[in-house]
């Protein structure tokens, strides 16, 4: 929880370096919160469960973009990459699986332009 906790306190800070750590564990509390709001939203669809369901989901979604996104440039700094490498999601299905590599990369060891190394190494 701590590590999704950080990543909110760093609402909308673009510039950094996020450890794999961070990035990944943020990810899975999403995957564990979206996921069921989703599918309850499907199950009960026809019903007004269904909807308030979907509603939370949607509102979910949009109050976690803008950190979703600054985590995820944080994390291409940290492989080296620039910020602007998480565009290439936009070409399909090859784009997105380039940049889920470059998440998975390992940190460029000591500091590079974007910062210092976060793991402290």
């Amino acid at each position: 929880m701590n590590w999704y906790l950080m990543v909110l306190k760093k609402y909308a800070q673009f510039s950094g370096r996020s450890r794999r750590k961070e990035y990944w564990m943020f990810a899975l509390f999403n995957c564990l919160v979206c996921l069921p709001l989703y599918i309850l939203g499907l199950v009960f669809h026809e019903d007004t469960i269904g909807v308030i369901f979907l509603g939370l989901y949607f509102i979910y979604v949009l109050a976690i973009l803008v950190p979703a996104l600054a985590v995820t440039v944080r994390r291409l700094h940290d492989t080296g990459k620039s910020g602007w490498m998480i565009l290439l999601c936009l070409i399909p299905i090859v784009g997105g699986i380039i940049v889920f590599v470059f998440t998975v990369l390992d940190s460029d060891p000591g500091p590079n332009e974007y910062g210092p190394n976060p793991k402290g190494a």
